[in-house]
């Protein structure tokens, strides 16, 4: 059986500064900003919520199904998931658009200039999730807000189990749309962050939003994460990492361990642990998909974090 990923395809080009922003910027000036940086350094990453899930979902042994919208500008992703056996036949290329893509400058500080162009992904919703057969998990991840909002209620009325991962999408949604999605999802997962969010959008604490959902889970970057289910509160650790070079995508890598998890009927201590895992593996590599272990070395990863058998 498939899992069927909705989120994002998307290009993140990353450019560093050699200086610090603050240093260019005038504060008496800034109500007529204009400013130009040299970037010597640049990159460009394959990136996106379901590219990144779905990278790591295969990498464990998984068969994601990604539902995505891409533009004119897609064939260089299409070849490279063509290349790693990631199905796209449920990804729609959208004429006249490009994909979305993040265009970030980073000083030598790390702090960050970010600008991003949402693209095909504004037209998720053409989509939709009865056309993918064999599907007996999903996943919402960030997208286009149509696309989030119809997909929810496909998966629902499907009869199919779904994460709901709202991320930096949000603040699109108010507090009774968040509440909606809750209560036809089967899981719940975001970041330290995005939990205030939401307790703070819906009016209710992280314990009465988990009695809506099979489990809710809270990741708390260096700190681990925290897993509440059936009434319990569960630690996850963190996994001390080879290096620390670059987070992005670490929340991705950690959202493919649960989905293995729980399609294989994993408990969600190991779940967790597992997630937790990717997570640490990823970090340790620049952009979201350039880490590349088999699951032989991650079972011996994680029988040498946690002590026990994966």
């Amino acid at each position: 059986m498939n899992t069927l990923i909705c989120g994002s395809i998307a290009y993140d080009t990353i450019m560093v500064f050699h200086d610090e922003f603050k240093k260019h910027i005038l504060p008496e000036q800034i109500h007529i900003l204009n400013v130009a940086f040299l970037v010597p350094d640049m990159r460009r990453e394959f990136g996106g919520c379901a590219g990144n899930i779905a990278y790591n979902l295969k990498m464990l042994g998984g068969n994601p199904l990604i539902m995505a919208t891409v533009g004119d500008d897609h064939q260089p992703y299409s070849y490279r998931m063509d290349k790693l056996g990631l199905d796209r036949s449920h990804v729609r290329h959208v004429e006249g658009s490009f994909c979305a893509q993040a265009f970030i400058t980073t000083d030598i500080k790390d702090n960050q200039i970010t600008a991003f162009h949402p693209g095909a992904m504004n037209h998720s919703h053409l989509n939709k999730v009865p056309d993918a057969r064999d599907v007996s998990l999903g996943i919402i991840a960030p997208d286009g807000r149509d696309g989030m909002l119809q997909h929810a209620k496909e998966f629902h009325e499907a009869g199919v189990p779904f994460i709901f991962d709202p991320g930096q999408g949000m603040p699109m949604f108010n507090g009774e749309e968040l509440m909606n999605f809750i209560d036809m999802a089967d899981y719940v997962t975001v970041n330290d962050y995005e939990a205030k969010m939401l307790q703070e959008k819906t009016g209710r604490s992280a314990e009465e939003l988990a009695r809506h959902v099979k489990a809710l889970i809270v990741t708390l970057g260096a700190e681990g994460s925290l897993i509440y289910s059936g009434g319990e509160e569960i630690r996850i650790p963190s996994v001390e990492p080879e290096a620390v070079v670059d987070p992005t995508g670490c929340g991705d890598a950690y959202r493919a361990g649960l989905l293995y998890g729980i399609s294989n009927g994993l408990d969600w201590r190991q779940s967790g642990r597992l997630a937790s895992l990717m997570g640490s593996i990823k970090i340790a590599n620049r952009g979201g998909q350039n880490h590349d272990l088999g699951m032989d070395e991650i079972k011996v990863r994680y029988r040498n974090a946690f002590g026990t058998e994966l």
